[in-house]
């Protein structure tokens, strides 16, 4: 009740501050006899951000008189002038709601002096206006569209200090894995935008642009379950669209920061800058990240290969360590308006990294349990430096007055890998005073991905209630590995044929889509399109000869039914067909090597999975909603160890499980504990199922899964805010793995100085060290393996907010590409 009131008390100024400025217009013009009338004029901020403050009420008082003798409000820059002021002397009196008024006072216009500057005014909130707000927005507001959830965070406490990675990795369903893979509601193959436009990066790039991007940005998170046709059909699992706020300053502004992180084996830090520039008709930005990314991990493998009647017995432990560093990743681009209905622009996105790793195994190996007969030392060291170069072209055009929208991309992008890796093994017959025998291996892994890609969109109302959206799009990607092996022992580097491959890949796509949104009544909204992708790709092996070409036309089909069945509750229906093709390295069929016994391995064969996407979204009071999904999944692809019992060797690759089903049931239930203590609460509970082929028998992996999210926003006395998020992810199944539980309690906490400019945080993850990832296949044999990734840590973080300027409203470019995420 408080709000609506404050809401028409608003407008209620508003409706009387543009009166007064109607009549300060009018008497703006001095009568013809009047000599030597004066103009005041200054400009408006608020006192703490230092923002415009637009609409506001101006009156020019009498001295000695508390009757507005003339008014004005201020524009959206600030700025307010009254004009035809006869000499005297007055004060002024600004007033807005959410603030308290301010009296200028002793303002004289002389015959001599009849332009007045006040310089810049300043107001201060009302602090009970302030506290009211901020409880408030405690917690990010939930809407459920047609075709999407939309997650609200702008002006929350959870964006307050945060980066959009924090605010992204605890938005409902979302969960995110220690290598930045990305899951909706427990499913992989998740595509991520900015600004309705994909970013071009591998996940731990990603990871790095949402790091060094302040959550205060933000204004919303879209939640795409069932993509309509407008999207592209890759990403079996969703899109998540990050939209950054269309408001920013005029002028110069941005921030700074600088973070510390410590997983109790190794050291982090990340710094950066974000600055934006507006002026004229040029709206510019530029983002810097300076960052040493580290991680690691320590786990045990546990494998049993049984041969009729005889068994042998693997036992490994190994520790991981990583660190990614390198100079600063640059994003910058700007827009240019030609008119008001026109602007062009350009991005331009440069990231270079250097990885070093190593991996290092100890195996015991025997018939018997704990009797180990043989040694293995394996200690892997890799090196790899990564860099990708990203340019962006586009155009928006408003083609009428009606909202009809003309919009075209061009992308180019090209990644490149330089690395090395030495394997150094040591084999020893336990109980044997033999020096143990050396194996050393060498490998040069170069690779190059080349994208291009173009596309256009175009958007015409019919009329208020129905659009029609069509799309052309094209893209070409061609990439080239070529892994060389050698043996590196007293010879010298000599080559390996049948572990180094040279591999091609040439992959076109072309597609059209058309997408028609229409308000048949007052109750019902429904949105239905078709999207076609013809796909051309040639996979070839230089090393080997082998060629395996593919030439195949999908059809994507989607359709949304909105029904508004009161004020307080409404349903969605959803239907969408998605596919996912074949990451572009996947389809190498290059060795891996971790160790003897072990090694990764390509699949030329590999085929894209489709999926029929079913969904119903029940949503009540407009903050909670019952989310049912239903997915049909063909040809899933998913990693599958194959087993050499002889030679107990384990061949880890990529294949397609015959068939995938998902049937899960998604709630989110936002709870107000208290006047200060918000929480936002999503329970997953879902049932997946997988049919495949293993051992030349029929088998089927199914568990029925659920996972537990709670977010809590405490504020505590002395400005300080609290952050606490605590999730749980029950036993699963995925391809031919069984998954068991982990659970994980992460706290932070947030403090702001110097007039809310500068933001201290402090956090803690994984409190508790229990998000381990505990894995076993299904069948006769045992493959087991339990991995901790040091996910628990303490980080402090500071950033620097600045801001001098007056508001604009930038163009938003909606452009994708998809082809990048799979490199």
């Amino acid at each position: 009740m408080k709000k609506r009131a404050l809401s028409l008390l608003g407008l209620l100024c508003l409706c009387v501050s543009f009166s007064v400025g109607l009549r300060a217009q009018v008497a703006s013009a001095p009568p013809v006899s009047a000599q030597g009338a004066g103009k005041i004029y200054g400009v408006l901020q608020d006192s703490i951000s230092g923002k415009a403050i637009e609409y506001a009420t101006v009156a020019l008082m009498k001295k000695g008189t508390t009757t507005a003798a003339d008014g004005t409000m201020t524009n959206a820059q600030g700025q307010f002038t009254l004009s035809g002021v006869a000499p005297g002397d007055y004060s002024l009196s600004v007033t807005f709601i959410g603030y308290k008024t301010k009296v200028v006072p002793q303002v004289t216009v002389t015959n001599q002096k009849p332009e007045v500057n006040v310089g810049t005014v300043k107001l201060t909130q009302n602090a009970t206006q302030l506290k009211e707000v901020t409880v408030q927005g405690l917690r990010p507001t939930i809407r459920q569209e047609a075709d999407k959830m939309v997650v609200s965070v702008e002006g929350t406490a959870l964006a307050a200090g945060r980066t959009a990675y924090d605010v992204l990795a605890k938005s409902p369903g979302v969960f995110i894995d220690q290598d930045g893979n990305i899951q909706l509601n427990g499913r992989s193959g998740v595509t991520i935008m900015l600004d309705g436009k994909l970013t071009y990066l591998s996940a731990q790039d990603l990871r790095s642009l949402l790091e060094g991007m302040p959550a205060e940005n933000l204004k919303n998170i879209e939640i795409i379950a069932n993509p309509s046709s407008r999207f592209d059909a890759e990403g079996a699992s969703g899109i998540l669209n990050i939209n950054l706020k269309k408001n920013e300053l005029r002028g110069m502004n941005g921030s700074v920061y600088a973070g510390f992180t410590h997983n109790f084996k190794q050291y982090g830090y990340t710094a950066g800058g974000n600055i934006y520039q507006k002026a004229g008709k040029w709206n510019s930005f530029l983002n810097l990240d300076l960052a040493r990314r580290v991680f690691g991990r320590e786990a045990t493998f546990t494998r049993i290969f049984y041969a009729g009647e005889n068994a042998t017995y693997y036992d490994q432990e190994t520790t991981g360590n990583a660190r990614v560093q390198g100079p600063p990743s640059i994003r910058i681009g700007t827009d240019y308006s030609l008119t008001d209905k026109h602007s062009v622009g350009i991005m331009a996105y440069y990231v270079t990294n250097k990885l070093k790793a190593d991996f290092l195994t100890d195996t015991y190996i025997g018939n018997a349990p704990n009797q180990p007969q043989q040694f293995i030392e394996a200690n892997n060291f890799n090196t790899n430096t990564f860099t990708n170069r990203t340019l962006n072209l586009h155009y928006l055009g408003k083609l009428d007055t009606t909202g009809t929208t003309l919009s075209a991309d061009l992308d180019l992008v090209k990644i490149t890998n330089r690395g090395y890796a030495n394997f150094y093994n040591y084999r020893s017959p336990i109980g044997s005073p033999a020096p143990p025998a050396q194996d050393f291996l060498y490998t040069n892994t170069p690779s190059d991905f080349n994208i291009f890609s173009m596309k256009v969109d175009y958007s015409r109302p019919y009329s208020k209630t129905n659009k029609l959206e069509l799309g052309l799009k094209a893209s070409r990607v061609r990439s080239d590995n070529d892994s060389r092996f050698y043996f590196n022992n007293h010879e010298g580097l000599v080559p390996d044929p049948s572990r180094s491959n040279h591999f091609l890949y040439d992959e076109n796509i072309y597609a059209a889509y058309a997408n028609w949104n229409s308000k048949v009544s007052e109750r019902y909204t429904i949105q239905t399109g078709l999207r076609a992708e013809y796909t051309q790709s040639t996979g070839e092996s230089l090393t080997t000869g082998q060629v395996t070409p593919r030439d195949y036309l999908s059809l994507f089909p989607s359709i949304f039914v909105q029904q508004k069945v009161s004020e307080n509750y409404q349903v969605n229906y959803s239907y969408s067909r998605r596919l996912q093709r074949p990451n572009y390295g996947n389809l190498n069929p290059f060795i891996s090597y971790r160790d003897p016994y072990t090694y990764w391995q390509g699949n030329p064969y590999l085929r894209p999975q489709f999926t029929h996407a079913f969904g119903v979204t029940q949503t009540f009071r407009k903050d909670y909603s019952l989310e049912l999904n239903y997915q049909i999944v063909k040809d899933v692809i998913a990693e599958v160890p194959l087993v050499n019992v002889e030679d107990t060797l384990t061949v880890y690759t990529i294949g397609n499980v015959d068939k995938g089903y998902n049937l899960s049931l998604t709630a989110n239930v936002p709870v107000k504990v208290m006047k200060n203590w918000d929480t936002q609460n999503t329970l997953l509970v879902s049932y997946n199922k997988y049919n495949l082929l293993l051992n030349q028998q029929q088998q089927t992996n199914d568990r029925v899964f659920y996972m537990l999210q709670s977010n809590h926003n405490i504020l505590l006395p002395l400005k300080l805010k609290m952050e606490i998020n605590f999730a749980y992810r029950g036993p699963g199944a995925y391809s031919l793995y069984e998954v068991d539980s982990q659970w994980w309690l992460n706290v932070g906490f947030k403090r702001s100085f110097l007039e809310d400019k500068l933001d201290v945080s402090l956090n803690a993850n994984d409190i508790f060290k229990s998000q381990r990832v505990k894995v076993s296949t299904i069948g006769e044999n045992v493959n087991a393996f339990d991995q901790y990734f040091r996910t628990r840590n303490v980080g402090v973080t500071l950033r620097y907010n600045f801001s001098k300027g007056q508001k604009f409203d930038p163009k938003r470019q909606n452009t994708s590409l998809d082809e990048v995420n799979r490199t």
